[in-house]
């Protein structure tokens, strides 16, 4: 899990001032990830970190697809993933944590432009806009589509998620 933190925070620090994550960062721990897990504990850590990259990065890379989430951050969580594959799900819950955090981030933002009750409003507007004919259908604003940071987000989850982990590590059990 400190390997995961330091990733975590190396791709912060990249999206913080270039708005990108480079493969650099993320593609060596998708591949090396397994391949430690196999050689230092066995073939079946190597095909659960594997397994754990996979499930990490398939519900972000559906929302890559919809346009929702950039390819760095879809690589960052199949990475940590493959990195934190000793605990299967450790990469889905730095994932959900991560959205939470920048869901958080986000509505706060836009409590602080003055844009939250319209944003809100417009959350609730698009599913009943499926089933309402044309002519009655709501207005649906644009601040849905701000986008935000990953990045920091990402590392906050990883830390929070990886605290438990490192406090039982330091009490030895």
């Amino acid at each position: 899990m400190g390997l995961a933190v330091l990733l975590a925070g190396a791709s912060a620090v990249s999206d913080a001032r270039s708005a990108t994550i480079p493969n650099w960062i993320t593609l060596p721990p998708i591949i090396v990830g397994p391949l430690a897990y196999a050689a230092a504990l066995g073939f079946e850590y190597g095909l659960q970190s594997l397994a754990s990259a996979f499930a990490s990065g398939i519900p972000p890379y559906m929302m890559f697809r919809r346009q929702a989430i950039g390819g760095g951050d879809v690589k960052l969580f199949a990475a940590l993933g493959a990195v934190a594959g000793f605990d299967p799900f450790a990469g889905v819950q730095i994932q959900f944590a991560a959205f939470a955090i920048a869901l958080f981030v986000a509505l706060c933002g836009q409590a602080w432009r003055g844009r939250l009750l319209s944003t809100l409003a417009s959350a609730a507007a698009m599913p009943l806009n499926r089933v309402l004919p044309l002519r009655y259908q709501l207005r649906v604003s644009d601040d849905l589509r701000t986008p935000v940071r990953m990045g920091g987000a990402i590392l906050l989850a990883t830390v929070a998620c990886s605290l438990p982990h490192f406090a039982r590590a330091w009490s030895g059990s």
